[in-house]
């Protein structure tokens, strides 16, 4: 088991001008107030190889922040990020996979692309709910212990959502391939199951919820159980 532990805040630097003052005024903020409520995205995660963290909770509300801060704990060899993998377009979707092509097919159903059209097209012609699927797929077999995926099946239909969330529930099983997602979606959580869901709300620390009990090993409480994590502190 390993932990994960991230703070991360945001002062504010902004320039302070006519139009920025005007608006104080209008909310009743001093400067003093503006410089001190900083916003904190805090968080501590105890995981092991083939969980799946799950980060959600309303646009805006720092779920993106803690992904990032999370990938940062992880060495850059070990990690993967959708972000991060580019789309070729000189060659078709099953081409773009090692392996022969009974493997290929299998890896592009995985994330719902299955049909003879995604398989011969190519993935820099494919509609954005499509690149996304691709670049997961490609994540996946990428062989990184972490995979890290923003905006989690955001901008699929609900129905393929809840599909791929299933299948990708089971390959992190099958290879003990440790994934980190975000989304503000929450109706694709019976289908995905995650090990640890992060609850982030606008203010305060994230809350951290675990399927199941998390040995923790400490020199003065080794062996006990911690049923729930505790928040972390906020700290400026």
């Amino acid at each position: 088991m390993a932990i994960l532990e991230v703070s991360k805040s945001f002062p504010w630097a902004g320039p302070l001008t006519d139009k920025a003052v005007q608006v104080c005024r209008m909310f009743g903020l001093t400067l003093e107030r503006l410089t001190s409520r900083a916003p904190v995205h805090c968080c501590r995660v105890e995981f092991r190889p083939g969980d799946i963290v799950y980060i959600t909770g309303p646009s805006g509300s720092g779920k993106s922040v803690l992904l990032r801060e999370l990938e940062r704990c992880v060495p850059a060899g070990q990690a993967i990020n959708l972000a991060g993998i580019e789309l070729p377009d000189d060659r078709t979707a099953v081409d773009c996979f090692e392996g022969d092509l009974v493997t290929n097919l299998r890896v592009l159903s995985l994330v719902g692309l299955s049909d003879v059209f995604s398989l011969l097209n190519r993935p820099g012609h494919f509609s954005d709910g499509q690149k996304y699927r691709f670049r997961l797929a490609q994540a996946l077999v990428a062989g990184r212990p972490f995979v890290f995926a923003d905006e989690f099946c955001s901008e699929l239909d609900r129905i393929t959502a809840a599909t791929v969330a299933f299948n990708v529930h089971r390959f992190a099983r099958r290879t003990r391939t440790t994934l980190v997602l975000a989304s503000s979606h929450d109706d694709i959580l019976i289908d995905l199951a995650p090990d640890v869901l992060i609850i982030k709300d606008f203010s305060g620390p994230a809350e951290v919820i675990y399927q199941t009990p998390r040995p923790v090993f400490t020199t003065e409480t080794q062996g006990t159980q911690r049923m729930k994590a505790k928040p972390c502190s906020s700290a400026h």
